[in-house]
C-alpha cells in the first residue's frame, strides 16, 4: 500500500511534467513551429526561465500572469497538466501491475504504449476543442504505432480490431459520405479507427454510445445556455476522446455490468 501510494505521487507528477510538455505540442502545432527551441511567452514572446517552467506551480506563484509582461496565462495550461497527471495514475492503475512479482520488459513497453496514447489523445482533445481540426501530424503516427503494438501484442486479436476498426470508421465514413462532410469531419473517421485499435470489440460500441451521448447533453446544454442553434458547430472529437478514456479505463466492467443487469 505505501508504494502503490508514492509509486501513484510520482506517475502523477511525472504526468504533470508531460502535460506541460503537451501543452507546448498543441501550441506550437498550431503555429507550425519546430519543438525544439526554448519555451516562451505567447504574449510577449520573452523566454522563459526554469523558475517560469514548473507544472501547475509556476502558474499558481505568478498568480496566472507572466512574469515579463503581466498578461494572463490561460487555464489551458494547468488544467492540460493536471488532466494529464490525473490520466496518467489512472491508465497506471489500469494495468495491474504486481510488485510482488516484479515488472517485466514487456509490462514497461505496455506502459509507455498506454502513455503514449494518452498524451496523443488529450493532444487530439484539446486542439480539436480549440481550431475544430484533429491534426494528422498526431493521429496518423498513433494509428501505425497502435497497430504496430497490438499486431505484437497479441496477434490472434487482430482479426477482433479489424471488425472494431470497420465498425467505428465505417459508420462515421457513412455519416460523412451522405452529408457530404456537413455533419462530420473526415478527421473523425481517422479517429474511430485508432479507437477501434485501442478498445477492440464490444468496447468500441460503448465508446461510441457514450460519444454521442455526451455529445446530445452537451448540445442541449449549449442551445439552453449559449443560444447555440441545432445546426451550429461542435467538434466531435473530444467527445469521442472522452468516450475513448472511459472504455479503456472501465470498459470490461461497464460491458459485464450492463450484461448481468439484463441477464443477457
Amino acid at each position: 500500500m505505501f508504494i502503490n501510494l508514492w509509486v501513484n505521487i510520482f506517475v502523477f507528477i511525472f504526468g504533470l511534467c508531460i502535460g506541460s510538455f503537451l501543452n507546448c505540442v498543441i501550441y506550437r502545432l498550431e503555429k507550425k513551429e519546430k519543438l525544439a527551441g526554448r519555451s516562451y511567452c505567447p504574449q510577449c514572446k520573452n523566454t522563459l526561465s526554469w523558475s517560469d517552467l514548473f507544472p501547475v506551480f509556476s502558474f499558481l506563484c505568478l498568480w496566472g500572469k507572466c512574469r515579463y509582461c503581466s498578461k494572463k496565462i490561460s487555464w489551458q495550461y494547468p488544467i492540460v497538466e493536471i488532466a494529464t497527471g490525473i490520466l496518467f495514475v489512472l491508465v497506471f492503475g489500469s494495468l495491474g501491475f504486481d510488485w510482488k512479482l516484479g515488472i517485466g520488459i514487456w509490462d514497461l513497453i505496455r506502459m509507455c504504449f498506454m502513455f503514449y496514447v494518452a498524451s496523443a489523445l488529450i493532444i487530439i482533445f484539446v486542439y480539436d476543442l480549440k481550431y475544430y481540426i484533429i491534426p494528422d501530424k498526431i493521429l496518423l503516427p498513433a494509428i501505425g504505432i497502435a497497430f504496430a503494438f497490438r499486431l505484437f501484442e497479441n496477434f490472434s486479436s487482430i482479426p477482433n480490431l479489424i471488425i472494431a476498426t470497420l465498425v467505428g470508421s465505417g459508420f462515421f465514413l457513412f455519416i460523412f459520405l451522405i452529408s457530404g462532410g456537413s455533419w462530420m469531419g473526415f478527421g473523425d473517421v481517422k479517429l474511430a479507427i485508432l479507437m477501434g485499435l485501442l478498445l477492440s470489440f464490444p468496447n468500441i460500441l460503448l465508446a461510441l454510445f457514450l460519444a454521442f451521448f455526451l455529445g446530445a447533453v452537451m448540445g442541449v446544454i449549449m442551445m439552453i445556455f449559449k443560444g447555440k442553434k441545432l445546426r451550429s458547430e461542435l467538434p466531435f472529437g473530444p467527445f469521442l476522446i472522452t468516450g475513448t478514456f472511459i472504455a479503456l479505463l472501465w470498459g470490461s466492467q461497464i460491458v459485464q455490468w450492463y450484461l448481468n443487469y439484463f441477464q443477457i
